[in-house]
């Protein structure tokens, strides 16, 4: 079965989703939408898709599923309105940046049987993958520490800060979700220190650019985040687990793998310079996964589970911040 896709966002992210849609032998991208049709018209002319309307796309019996790249804002409302039609869904993080409103919006999801996959990439990095792999062989004994380092290039600009959601929501999330995927167990308590080191516009938006984060769980397993919004040396993006008998990491990668060696020492090519070309293999996989949930009618991982509960740390992570304490996740999601 080939499954038939409406892409709903031609920006930067749906331009990826796309490419990794058209790749893969067992999808069909028939259709964009975009609020701005130029957008739409100039993504669909690159893969032979139609242009269409988010409305078309969802009245249309020629298509199977849907990737959601559009404001996180729409994020919510399109996932239930999908789901009620009975459309597989691939939304990118978050679901909302409300706890309340993705619970809402999980239960229109359970409700109608709906297939939701929220677009956590890394799990589906070749790199990450292997580190989760030596550790479900139990190589390095039981997990004990893990320990994340993600530093961005270069802050976004500051309109983007504004409407983010904060780096909790909008980078963090990822980390958190990548710690609870290495850890094997649930996070039961948040600490958090976070400043404005790199752009004081960036403060005065209202967020942080330096963060730093202390999960733990209820057996005493820790995991250690480091976020900055600046490395001047590239994208950042290392995994250390620490386990009862050794270690297994994942080191930065390079567009080149090679090291030269001459009288003035030794050198190695540049990191990759962002997100579109370092986790270009993770997008791939994870589309192929979805592709493969959808066509055997099972259940999607990341799930909106995964998606509500790295967006109710990221609230710990905040409220953490703001009160110069621990906080337990019990306190954003009391019923968890």
């Amino acid at each position: 079965m080939t499954v038939r896709f409406g892409l709903l966002g031609a920006g930067r992210i749906g331009k990826v989703h796309a490419k990794a849609i058209t790749a893969n032998s067992q999808a069909q991208l028939v259709a964009v939408a975009d609020a701005f049709p130029q957008a739409a018209t100039d993504l669909a002319g690159v893969y032979g898709a139609e242009i269409r309307s988010t409305e078309q796309i969802l009245n249309a019996a020629d298509i199977d599923a849907v990737v959601i790249c559009t404001p996180t804002d729409t994020h919510a409302d399109l996932i239930e309105q999908f789901a009620r039609a009975g459309k597989a869904i691939f939304c990118e993080k978050p679901i909302d940046l409300d706890v309340a409103r993705v619970r809402a919006c999980l239960s229109v999801v359970d409700a109608e049987g709906a297939t939701l996959m929220v677009g956590f990439n890394r799990r589906f990095d070749p790199h990450f993958t292997a580190v989760k792999e030596v550790i479900d062989r139990h190589e390095i004994g039981q997990v004990e520490m893990v320990t994340i380092v993600s530093r961005d290039p270069g802050a976004p600009p500051v309109d983007y800060i504004k409407r983010s959601g904060g780096i909790f929501r909008d980078m963090t999330i990822h980390d958190f979700d990548m710690a609870r995927f290495l850890l094997g167990e649930e996070i039961e308590s948040v600490t958090a220190q976070a400043s404005v080191l790199v752009d004081p516009a960036i403060g005065e938006a209202g967020d942080f650019d330096s963060v730093s984060v202390m999960l733990q769980t209820a057996t005493g397993k820790h995991a250690t985040i480091s976020n900055s919004r600046r490395a001047t040396y590239g994208y950042d993006q290392r995994i250390e687990v620490h386990g009862s008998k050794g270690s297994v990491a994942a080191e930065n990668q390079r567009p080149v793998s090679i090291e030269v060696a001459n009288a003035s020492g030794y050198t190695r090519p540049p990191l990759h310079d962002f997100f579109m070309t370092r986790y270009t293999e993770a997008y791939a996989r994870e589309i192929e996964a979805f592709i493969d949930a959808v066509q055997a009618k099972a259940p999607a991982s990341p799930s909106g589970l995964d998606g509500l509960i790295a967006l109710a740390l990221a609230d710990a992570a905040l409220r953490s911040v703001r009160e110069g304490r621990t906080v337990k996740l019990t306190e954003i999601m009391p019923n968890s």
